[in-house]
């Protein structure tokens, strides 16, 4: 047998350093390589393949609420992003730009794509003149470009990969209601396919979209109780359809502005899947978000393997009829042991192995991922063990993930208090805000923590502002965040 290779070295605990565990991580389970170019990274396939998965479960639910996928250029006019101050403002700082084609000036820079508000605003003046042509409802998978500054591999890139819808209506109501619908939507999304508890709610105005009417998000706590904004959904009201002239002939045979949105998920949910329920031991993968769901691996001496590896390929080709996504791993180079680490570390939710004597007593052995705990089950009940196993995995780790977010949240009265629970017990705090931009800049200054959101469905109702101590206007979450 070839030299064994060595076994997963060793993880950074998340206790000792969180971040320099999480790069352990994406770097030894093979996610994701720095590329050449600062702030850019290589989606390797084992990353990618989490990307395609969030895709895949994503278009779905798209096409499901009625909308159609369709393709943007990622050159943007100077001109169309002056139309609308408010979004050229915040986005500018970020903004890369196209000057010059081989020895040629441009007559007018060509940004590259931020964000596609504009684009889509320019290009909806063109396709909507009636009534009848809305609602209009479309989706873009694409790339975008913004130059940060600080970056962090899947959370923060100067360029990442995303989705990101827009949509006309002919009523405020209509918008609105679409805005709120998508945030159910990728609600839905996070927590029954990624495992991630989300709390849903509407942003301040010093944190909404640059050119929103209203921005609504959802927020999620990660293992070291910082915030992560899994996704946005804004509606613009008619600020981009006046600026883009996106009118219509009404019903009542008058001409009225479109009422548009946009709504969008990025890779970073990648980097959230990671923190939200990876480990000491390296990642841990929801069962139906996971390109392989179960990872099936033979074992015993040389003079048993024919006969294992024929069993094994049979339980390979009954779990993928039963709609399983499985793998095996019959290589000679390495050891059981070090399989086991190497796919422990990689996050599949279950390990399989069978084993000469396992056969003599016509059974396999599972081994969960998340709790580690191992039973034997008959080779014949095989598929539907598995599934049933991966449901009970789904939800466990869901309720795992939503018990260490409520027992990290608590409601505080003062702004000593926040900064005790944001810094020293690493969590959320629930705290009441008079409304004042002040108040919301003083909490950020002192305590490092920035408001999230407002939530929909708060645990508490807090009364008096924890800056001022004057009538709250809103119940908010706040966190330090990425």
């Amino acid at each position: 047998m070839a030299k064994e290779k060595d076994f997963v070295k060793e993880i950074t605990p998340q206790s000792e350093d969180f971040s320099r565990w999480y790069i352990d991580v994406i770097t030894k389970a093979d996610l994701m390589d720095y590329a050449p170019v600062r702030g850019c990274i290589v989606f390797k396939p084992d990353g990618y393949e989490l990307w395609e998965a969030c895709q895949r479960e994503l278009d779905r639910r798209f096409k499901e609420t009625g909308h159609r996928n369709a393709y943007f250029p990622l050159l943007i006019p100077e001109s169309f992003f002056q139309k609308e101050k408010e979004h050229v403002e915040g986005f500018n700082p970020e903004l890369p730009w196209v000057t010059q084609v081989g020895d040629d000036n441009l007559e007018e820079r060509l940004a590259v794509r931020p964000t596609s508000e504009t684009i889509f605003g320019y290009m909806y003046s063109q396709w909507i003149q009636s009534y009848r042509d809305l609602p209009l409802l479309i989706n873009q998978w694409a790339n975008v470009v913004r130059w940060e500054k600080r970056t962090l591999p899947f959370l923060r890139t100067s360029e990442f990969l995303w989705q990101e819808g827009h949509t006309a209506h002919a009523t405020a109501q209509e918008a609105e209601e679409e805005t709120k619908r998508m945030l159910e939507v990728y609600t839905d999304f996070c927590e029954t396919e990624l495992a991630i508890p989300v709390i849903q709610g509407q942003k301040t105005p010093s944190e909404k979209f640059p050119g929103a009417v209203a921005t609504y998000s959802l927020e999620a706590m990660m293992k070291d109780g910082r915030a992560l904004q899994a996704a946005t959904s804004h509606y613009l009201g008619d600020n981009f359809a006046r600026s883009f002239d996106i009118q219509f002939l009404d019903k009542d045979n008058e001409r009225k502005f479109a009422h548009t949105t946009s709504w969008g998920m990025t890779t970073r949910i990648i980097g959230a899947l990671i923190m939200v329920h990876g480990d000491d031991r390296g990642l841990q993968l929801p069962p139906r978000i996971a390109p392989t769901q179960v990872i099936v691996i033979p074992i015993g001496p040389a003079k048993t393997r024919e006969r294992v590896l024929t069993a094994a390929d049979a339980i390979v080709h009954t779990l993928k009829v039963a709609g399983v996504r499985v793998k095996m791993d019959a290589s000679e180079d390495n050891s059981p042991g070090w399989k086991f680490n190497e796919y422990e570390m990689r996050g599949i939710p279950i390990r399989l192995e069978i084993g000469p004597r396992d056969l003599d007593a016509s059974q396999v052995v599972l081994v969960r991922r998340d709790t580690g705990a191992k039973e034997a089950t008959p080779i014949e009940n095989v598929a539907q063990h598995v599934q049933d196993l991966l449901t009970t995995i789904q939800n466990s780790m869901y309720e795992t993930a939503l018990a260490f977010q409520e027992g990290r949240s608590q409601k505080v009265e003062s702004v000593e208090a926040l900064h005790h629970v944001v810094r020293e017990e690493k969590g959320f705090a629930l705290a009441g805000w008079c409304g004042d931009d002040i108040c919301e800049s003083q909490i950020k200054n002192e305590t490092g923590a920035t408001s999230r959101n407002i939530p929909f469905s708060p645990p508490a109702t807090m009364d008096t502002c924890v800056v001022c101590n004057q009538p709250a206007k809103h119940t908010v979450w706040f966190a330090r965040a990425y």
